[in-house]
């Protein structure tokens, strides 16, 4: 399987009161007027997003120059002592730019989250391995603490190529804080709101596109990210354009998937599985689009019975999870709807077809798998769980 790692209208600050298990979650964005509250250098706000208004300086990048200019936020405290941060960004670059985000504690120095371009005709979009230090860690997408993180800054830094007047425009910027507990297993919630409820979402197999693009880690199991990506982005009635896939092999099957698996793959990562790299994709569309963590099934039931279908991460091992008919390190798929008894109806790509896509979980065995940090192997050892990884994709407004 893949190894991966509220509608609002400007800022979303949201600390979640602490559940019974402990966990907490805060998750701030800046997006529009709310860029005027940080500190620009040679960057601007306009029509809604951030923009290169005039250089600040000039790099060498991939044989290339660059101009460059920054935007840094407030710092953001967190309520709690976070033990791990997630950034997410919306943006669009256009040929000849580019964009990097990067984080900081209150006393640490920069991390960077990401070195990102929709497209890949002018770098290699890519996280930052190595960067390691007595405060924390970057592991692919996601910064570790070594001491309580209590607030954080963030930086864009957008490039345009020497000579070029284009520049990229972020629309939005954001990060989510979290310190969830160290469990094995998590109480089951009741059924809520969203019980009877199954979003149409369009069905996509991860599995028929085995051995395509080993350039994009050769499709099949790597590609459970942006398969359950692609499918939110078309039930949304967005996504690529037949212009946009001619450069898919005649013949492939649903060749939108090969499409979001080739913009969303980390080169340094070397897989498609990068969380904020896949909300910037769907964003790519028009969409807004955030990575945060949910605390229950009951929290996740109010997007559904919104109509916003939640894609979310877990790991599991064959026997944890009734139907699946697999164990996997880690995996992605959509929360589409519930039952009438609350349990969960996913879109599954890992399954042998389109057709077969569609199962149901049992929810007391789904809300383990995708809440808990820890796993039993089995050859014994623990391995990690997603703590209750989100990705959050829908219009403006809704």
């Amino acid at each position: 399987m893949c190894s991966v790692l509220l509608g609002v209208t400007t800022v979303l600050s949201v600390v979640t009161p602490a559940a019974a298990e402990g966990s907490e979650v805060d998750y701030r964005e800046w997006r529009a007027g709310d860029f005027r509250r940080g500190h620009f250098e040679g960057t601007a706000p306009w029509l809604g997003g951030l923009v290169l208004a005039r250089p600040a300086g000039r790099v060498e990048h991939e044989a290339k120059t660059y101009d460059y200019a920054r935007w840094t936020s407030p710092v953001h405290r967190v309520g709690f002592a976070a033990t791990q941060a997630v950034a997410s960004w919306n943006a669009r670059t256009p040929a000849g730019t580019w964009l990097q985000v990067e984080f900081r504690g209150a006393d640490t120095g920069w991390y960077v989250m990401g070195r990102w371009a929709s497209g890949d005709g002018d770098i290699k979009r890519a996280t930052v391995s190595g960067q390691s230090d007595e405060h924390g860690y970057v592991d692919v997408d996601t910064y570790v603490a070594r001491r309580p993180l209590r607030g954080y800054q963030l930086r864009v830094t957008l490039y345009r190529q020497v000579g070029s007047h284009a520049t990229p425009s972020v629309s939005m910027v954001g990060a989510m804080a979290s310190a969830v507990p160290d469990r094995f297993t998590v109480p089951a919630s009741s059924p809520g709101p969203a019980r009877g409820v199954e979003l149409p979402v369009p069905r996509y197999s991860q599995n028929v596109h085995a051995g395509q693009y080993p350039e994009y880690d050769n499709g099949g199991e790597a590609w459970c990210s942006p398969t359950s990506t692609e499918m939110v982005v078309e039930y949304w009635r967005r996504g690529p354009t037949p212009q946009d896939l001619a450069w898919v092999k005649p013949g492939y099957p649903d060749p939108s998937v090969a499409h979001a698996a080739r913009h969303t793959y980390d080169y340094d990562y070397q897989g498609a599985g990068n969380w904020p790299f896949n909300t910037a994709y769907a964003a790519t569309f028009g969409l807004r689009a955030h990575v945060t963590r949910l605390r229950s099934l009951t929290e996740l039931e109010r997007y559904i019975a919104r109509g916003i279908p939640v894609i979310t991460s877990q790991s599991f091992r064959e026997d944890e999870l009734d139907g699946a008919g697999y164990g996997t390190a880690g995996h992605i798929m959509v929360v589409v709807g519930f039952t009438e008894s609350g349990d969960v109806i996913a879109n599954d790509p890992a399954s042998p077809s389109n057709e077969a896509v569609r199962r149901v979980y049992k929810r007391a065995q789904f809300e383990t798998v995708w809440l808990r940090t820890q796993r039993h192997l089995a050859d014994g050892t623990v391995g990690g769980g997603s703590g209750g990884i989100a990705y959050i994709i829908a219009p403006p407004g809704r």
